[in-house]
């Protein structure tokens, strides 16, 4: 049976490389390509390293996916790409080049301004360390502070979502709903708005858990990877949400972005 190809995207930035990668992950999503690999190279300061990861895009077959600000390493890319025969998608200068013909700007052409000091950016490691301390019903008396409340059963995403969240700068707390366990007194004093219920197909909830069986090390058909308990849970988990009232999302075939957009696009505070 053949070898199959590996793919390989090369992410370049002269600052991090985090959009590009972001976009690039997007892209992937798309495909049933599963030997893809994504090569992040960041902080690209000379036209020597452009031409060296050029060179390897050539050779390996890949294509080069890039944020950079500076116009002379931009362009050294394009006449590379030429040179190579090698594919190169310019993610930031598009849409730079259309702010400065729509709005007659000039941009400040500083890598790495997404990730500046700023407010936003103390909001944001704020909120990761919130999430890390309220995460799975840890700290309830926190939870009250929580901007966004994620429930659910176990295996339904909580804890991905809420850090993804907190990265976009909202305090989020996670609590699991189980049968056995009573719910706290505090799930009843916020807003409604605020709690979003998680709930996810049976099935797919019975794959997820037998995975984690076996991650962990435990025997195939444990009660907790059984599809007669999860009924039970989730028949629970939907009776709390209906006794709280909260908005409650199938995340069954979304992905946490998918979700999150669906999350922020809410409104919880209005």
């Amino acid at each position: 049976m053949p070898e199959q190809r590996q793919y390989v995207i090369y992410v370049c930035s002269d600052s991090i490389g985090e959009t590009a990668e972001s976009v690039a992950l997007a892209t992937v999503r798309q495909f049933d390509a599963h030997q893809v690999q994504i090569k992040r190279i960041g902080h690209i300061q000379r036209e020597e390293e452009i031409q060296s990861i050029m060179a390897e895009a050539a050779q390996t077959q890949g294509f080069v996916a890039y944020t950079l600000v500076q116009p002379e390493l931009r362009e050294m890319m394009k006449e590379e790409a030429i040179r190579r025969g090698v594919r190169a998608v310019d993610i930031m200068g598009p849409m730079m080049q259309a702010f400065i013909d729509t709005f007659d700007d000039s941009p400040k052409r500083k890598p790495g301004l997404l990730h500046t000091l700023d407010d936003d950016y103390f909001r944001r490691i704020e909120a990761i360390e919130f999430a890390v301390k309220c995460d799975d019903g840890r700290d309830i008396h926190s939870m009250l502070q929580a901007e966004i409340l994620l429930i659910g059963v176990s295996r339904t995403s909580k804890t991905p979502l809420s850090i993804y969240l907190a990265h976009k700068g909202f305090k989020v707390a996670n609590l699991p709903l189980v049968p056995e366990v009573k719910l706290p007194e505090e799930l009843f004093r916020i807003d409604k708005r605020r709690i979003i219920g998680l709930t996810m197909d049976a099935e797919k909830i019975l794959k997820i858990r037998s995975e984690r069986l076996k991650t962990v090390g435990l025997p195939f058909g444990a009660k907790y990877a059984t599809l007669e308990r999860i009924a039970d849970e989730l028949e629970y988990g939907h009776s709390v949400m209906k006794r709280i009232g909260c908005h409650v999302i199938n995340v069954t075939d979304k992905a946490i972005e998918e979700t999150a957009g669906i999350i922020t696009g809410m409104s919880l505070w209005g």
